[in-house]
């Protein structure tokens, strides 16, 4: 069990300790509502809180019915769903491979998924020029591209795995080896688009624009069925986590198999980012900014880290899809620029800082 930042050794203490972070995932859990809530509200064309409680409790031939359901809520679960996968997906990383700095993007990841669907867009054909009801452009046929990206996220994950096994490698190397898995994955999505169609490049280029508003009821349904149980298996394998955050020696004195805890996690967790990327593009930074935002109070033990971190990953999503919406209304602003320019700044601070984690 960590007792990471525990104020004292009595039952009273470690209740206060336990008490403070219940009290601030239900926190959390009233400001996703709240978010979630405000996302059907806002938009291009503001909906009065009536019109949007009628919307969802009786749906009826009208504008506003068909904004909710057809544009604001596929948009919101999408942003609820992928930020939480991420998110989770970032504290497994983090926990399995010890180092506070993973997460499907700093480590090449959605790079990689990025280059599987960019060939499947170029070279399999899966990619078309569409427009849905809010005329926005969307590639279709996203299954083939989920398949691709998931072969793609997984050989950047076996790259991690094998070096991180073998090779016993620093916190640091590790990082290193991701960035130079984004840089090659990067080059060879360059080098598709290099000798692509015009269409094909702008495919790809609008795809890799992280939206969150591209995903149909049919695609959700596809990332919630990946996503959730990854997140329930996780959460079931909460105390082996603890343990190997102990180191490798001491999780397997506590009976724990580490190799399978660390390989069946980071595979859950490449399927989480490329379901993700396939559906939404690449949206960055996600899986780095909700576990580091909540580790402060919450702590390492992830009984509390994993759900805090999802409930985070979804806030931030939602809260950033949501600026992405007004800001430049009434043209929406790809999510994955805003998350880029949270998640950079913090990615620096953790590196510079890294002596104080």
């Amino acid at each position: 069990m960590h007792l990471d930042n525990l104020p004292g050794t009595g039952v009273g203490d470690y209740q206060k300790y336990t008490r403070r972070k219940t009290v601030f995932i239900l926190f959390l859990c009233g400001l996703t509502a709240a978010l979630f809530f405000l996302g059907i509200v806002i938009g291009a064309m503001t909906l009065s809180v009536q019109d949007v409680i009628s919307s969802l409790v009786s749906p009826a031939e009208s504008n506003a019915s068909l904004i909710v359901w057809s544009i604001r809520l596929p948009r919101v679960i999408a942003a609820l769903v992928a930020g939480a996968g991420l998110a989770a997906a970032g504290v497994v990383m983090q926990s399995v491979l010890r180092n506070p700095l993973s997460s499907p993007y700093t480590l090449g990841i959605s790079h990689a998924a990025g280059f599987g669907a960019a060939f499947a867009i170029t070279a399999l054909g899966a990619g078309t020029l569409s427009h849905n009801i809010a005329d926005a452009v969307t590639v279709r046929n996203p299954y083939i591209i989920t398949i691709c990206a998931f072969a793609g996220s997984m050989l950047a994950t076996a790259a991690l795995l094998l070096v991180a096994r073998y090779r016993n490698s620093r916190p640091e190397v590790i990082i290193l080896l991701g960035v130079a898995l984004a840089a090659l994955f990067t080059a060879g999505t360059t080098f598709l688009q290099y000798f692509s169609s015009a269409d094909q490049v702008a495919a790809i280029v609008f795809w890799t624009f992280g939206d969150v508003g591209r995903a149909t009821w049919g695609d959700l349904a596809i990332i919630a069925l990946v996503v959730i149980p990854s997140i329930a298996y996780f959460v079931y394998s909460r105390w082996d986590y603890n343990a190997i955050d102990a180191g490798d020696d001491a999780a397997q004195g506590l009976g724990v198999n580490v190799e399978r805890s660390r390989t069946v996690g980071m595979f859950l967790g490449s399927l989480i980012t490329a379901v993700v990327v396939s559906f939404m593009g690449i949206i960055g930074f996600i899986g780095l900014l909700g576990p580091h935002m909540v580790r402060a109070i919450v702590g390492s033990d992830h009984r509390y880290l994993l759900p805090a971190a999802c409930l985070m990953g979804s806030i931030l999503l939602l809260a950033a899809d949501q600026v992405a919406r007004v800001i430049i209304a009434p043209a929406t602003l790809p999510v994955g620029v805003l998350t880029a320019f949270l998640g950079a700044p913090l990615f620096i601070w953790l590196v510079l800082g890294r002596q104080r984690l």
